[in-house]
C-alpha cells in the first residue's frame, strides 16, 4: 500500500509504552510481508498475539496437479466448479505455478467457527457474484460484485456473506501485490495517467476491537499444509493500528479504460502486478475511433507468458461461446487471437459492455485435477472453420 492509514487508537511514538485504563500495557506488533525493508503497520493489542492453547493435526491442501507440461489453447467452465459449505473447503485451485495459484470457490457460508491466514501468499478475491463484509484486524471491508479484495500475507480474517450464491475468482500470490509501477510518482502517489487513484480504493473501517478470552481456531497455510491452531484470545482485539500495509478493496466499475484511435495493447487494462505476473481489468468502454479501426484484438504471439481470461461478463467480439465465469488458457509458445468471423464483425461497432479479469504469467501454469474436470475440451479446435 502506497499510503497512509490508521483506526482506533495508537500512542503518540511507536515502540513506547501504551497502557490501558487498568494500567497494563498494549501488546505492540509490526506487520509487514517484507521483513523490516518495506512498508508496515504497527498493531496494539489487547492481549499478546502469540498464546497458543494447542495445534491440531495438520492436512495437506496442496493443489493436484495433473499436467506439469503442455502446448495447447484450453478452456474451463467455472461455473462448474460446485458450491461448498466451507470457504476454505470450496476453493478449488486450477492453474498454478512457483509464482501464483488461480482458484476458484463458491462458498454457500459464512466463516464462523474459524479464522484464516494465508502465511504464503497474498490474496486477490475477485467477487464476481455475492456481497457481505471482510472482517480483519485492520477493521472491516464491505464488498459486493465486481469488488477485488487485496489481503496482504499474514492477515487473519473472516468473511461474511449475505446469502449462499457466492462465486470467486482468487490469485495467490507468492510476493506481494502491487500498484503498477508505472502508475506511481517517486514518492508512491498514483499518478494522473493511471486508471484509478487513491479515492477508488477503500480502506478498511469500523474497526471492533473484540476482548475475549477462550479458544479460538485459527487456520494458517504454509507450503501447501493447513495447521490449524488454537489461540487463548480473539484475533481481533487490536484497539488501534496505523501504516501501510492492510487490506483494501477495489472496483472494477471504477477502473478507468484507456482507449486510443486505433486497438490499445492489453497493458493499458493492467491494474496490479507481482513477481512475474500481472492482473488486468477488461472493462466497458468505447471502442477505437480511426476510420479504419478493427476493435478486435490482433493475432500475437505468447512467446513469454501464458494469458489467463477469467470472462465476468458482457458480450466478446473476438470470442464465440463465452460464459459467464469461463476461463481461458493461451499458454506461451504459441500465438492466438480473434475466433474466425470475429475480425469483419467487430468493424463498425462502437463500444463493447465485456467484462473480464486476466491474468498474465511469466512462467507457465500447471493444470490441476479440478481444472480438468470442468474443461471444454472442444476449445482448442475453436479456430478451425
Amino acid at each position: 500500500m502506497p499510503h497512509y492509514h490508521k483506526l482506533g487508537e495508537i500512542p503518540h511514538k511507536r515502540h513506547t509504552q501504551f497502557r490501558k485504563a487498568d494500567g497494563g500495557l498494549y501488546s505492540e506488533q509490526l506487520f509487514s510481508t517484507e521483513g523490516f525493508s518495506s512498508n508496515y503497520s504497527l498493531l496494539y493489542h489487547c492481549h499478546p498475539p502469540t498464546e497458543i492453547m494447542k495445534v491440531d493435526t495438520p492436512y495437506s491442501v496442496a493443489p493436484n496437479v495433473a499436467e506439469e507440461k503442455m502446448l495447447s489453447h484450453r478452456s474451463f467452465e467455472g461455473f462448474k466448479i460446485k458450491p461448498m459449505d466451507d470457504f476454505l473447503e470450496s476453493r478449488k485451485p486450477v492453474l498454478v505455478n512457483n509464482d501464483c495459484h488461480i482458484v476458484l470457490a463458491a462458498p454457500k457460508q459464512s466463516m464462523k467457527d474459524y479464522f484464516y491466514k494465508n502465511a504464503d501468499a497474498d490474496e486477490m478475491i475477485f467477487i464476481h457474484e455475492g456481497s457481505g463484509i471482510l472482517h480483519t484486524q485492520y477493521g472491516q471491508l464491505k464488498f459486493g460484485y465486481g469488488d477485488y479484495l487485496v489481503i496482504p500475507r499474514g492477515t487473519i480474517y473472516q468473511v461474511e456473506f449475505e446469502n449462499d450464491q457466492n462465486r470467486l475468482f482468487i490469485v495467490e500470490s507468492f510476493s506481494p501485490i502491487r500498484y503498477p509501477k508505472r502508475y506511481l510518482s517517486k514518492y508512491g502517489q498514483l499518478l494522473e495517467h493511471a486508471p484509478y487513484c487513491e479515492r477508488d480504493i477503500r480502506q478498511p473501517q469500523n474497526l471492533e476491537t473484540i476482548d475475549e478470552k477462550g479458544d479460538f481456531l485459527i487456520k494458517i497455510k504454509k507450503k501447501g499444509i493447513m495447521y490449524p491452531i488454537h489461540y487463548a484470545h480473539h484475533p481481533f482485539d487490536v484497539v488501534g493500528w496505523d501504516g501501510y500495509e492492510y487490506p483494501f478493496a477495489f472496483s472494477i466499475h471504477d477502473f478507468e479504460p484507456i482507449t486510443g484511435r486505433v486497438h490499445q495493447p492489453p497493458p493499458v487494462h493492467q491494474t496490479f502486478e507481482g513477481n512475474n505476473f500481472v492482473v488486468c481489468s477488461f472493462c466497458p468502454r468505447l471502442f477505437d475511433y480511426h476510420p479504419q479501426a478493427i476493435p478486435a484484438p490482433y493475432n500475437h504471439s505468447n512467446i513469454d507468458s501464458d494469458e489467463v481470461l477469467y470472462y465476468v461478463d458482457g458480450d466478446f467480439m473476438s470470442r464465440k461461446h463465452v460464459t459467464r465465469g469461463m476461463i481461458t488458457l493461451h499458454p506461451a509458445g504459441i500465438p492466438h487471437g480473434p475466433h474466425p468471423g470475429a475480425v469483419e464483425k467487430s468493424i463498425g461497432a462502437r463500444e463493447t459492455k465485456e467484462l473480464a479479469v486476466m491474468v498474465d504469467t511469466f512462467h507457465p501454469l500447471q493444470i490441476t485435477r479440478e481444472a480438468l474436470d470442468i474443461e471444454d475440451g472442444n476449445y482448442v479446435m475453436s479456430w478451425a472453420e
